[in-house]
């Protein structure tokens, strides 16, 4: 059985300070050979306390576990502040920190018929297109 306690090392290499995109990054090399994986929340806590840095302002992605387990390899980056964050971060990934809301959930049906019907106008009426043609007399 996998200890969800059990010790986890973490190793860094090709360790970068980014100053154009005010950040540092690296690859990170996770060993935890006596459980299944380390959660990303963890792993940002983790890297968190080695670089003296908030866990917020970690970012960790690309994680893929090595075959036959106990061994797990990512990218993390630190941000010096949230204003490059925000800045330089993909907004899928600011939607999975947190940092910003998730757009809402629209059919996709919906979607490809307004583009369509957009399709078919010039100019200012482009925004009249997006609502559904009054179906009445």
């Amino acid at each position: 059985m996998a200890d969800s306690q059990a010790p986890v090392t973490i190793r860094t290499r090709k360790f970068i300070t980014n100053r154009l995109l005010a950040r540092r990054q690296f690859v990170v090399d996770i060993l935890h050979p006596s459980r299944a994986n380390v959660s990303k929340a963890e792993l940002s806590e983790k890297i968190a306390a080695i670089y003296k840095s908030q866990k917020d302002r970690v970012v960790t992605f690309g994680l893929k576990t090595h075959f036959g387990g106990g061994r797990t390899t990512g990218f993390a980056l630190i941000y010096d502040d949230e204003a490059s964050q925000r800045k330089f971060e993909p907004k899928y990934r600011l939607i999975r920190s947190g940092l910003m809301e998730a757009p809402p959930k629209t059919n996709r049906k919906l979607r490809k018929e307004r583009k369509n019907r957009a399709k078919k106008l010039r100019g200012t009426k482009k925004t009249k297109a997006a609502e559904p043609p009054k179906k009445g007399k």
